[in-house]
């Protein structure tokens, strides 16, 4: 197995870490779902990941620097936990999400999550950072008086949800 990047570009570091469209979809719902424990991302995954696969993706990401791994004792759940690195590529995700939502075809109530973090931009992004901080390294939120970016991501999702059961209905 090789040791480092290809080369000393940055960009290519960047994507040999991150460039595999499961490793960045473990990502998303580790950090966008809540989601530390290998059932909640095997079953939750909206995409359809398989077990191998996301076995494979979760040692390399906590290899690559981006989670790490708690165990647990026999018979408990291991936890997974964003790495500063891990947090710091909540701006990466949601280019890619601004990026999707021009360029791809999306359904409302997946898109509306990128759709909330484009408007939101920096300020938010810099929010949620802060609350991952909080939650997977113990870090306390420098802002505590603001809202929770996260329950704005949340009720932004369930909006759409609702809406598009609503819509289905008629």
């Amino acid at each position: 197995m090789r040791e480092g990047p290809r080369s000393g570009c940055p960009i290519n570091a960047a994507v040999e870490a991150l460039g595999d469209r499961w490793s960045l979809i473990v990502l998303r719902d580790v950090i966008f779902g809540g989601r530390r424990h290998f059932r909640d991302l095997l079953t939750h995954s909206q995409e359809g990941i398989a077990s191998n696969i996301l076995s494979s993706r979760l040692k390399a990401l906590v290899a690559g620097g981006l989670l790490t791994q708690e165990e647990a004792g026999r018979g408990h759940r291991a936890t997974y936990s964003l790495t500063e690195a891990g947090i710091q590529t909540v701006p990466i995700l949601a280019a890619l999400g601004t990026w999707g939502l021009r360029h791809r075809d999306t359904t409302p109530e997946l898109a509306v999550r990128a759709r909330v973090l484009d408007e939101g931009g920096p300020e938010l992004w810099a929010d949620l950072m802060d609350e991952l901080r909080e939650q997977h390294l113990g870090v306390p939120r420098p802002h505590p008086e603001r809202p929770l970016a996260t329950r704005r991501l949340r009720e932004a999702y369930e909006s759409a949800v609702a809406s598009a059961k609503a819509e289905a209905a008629v």
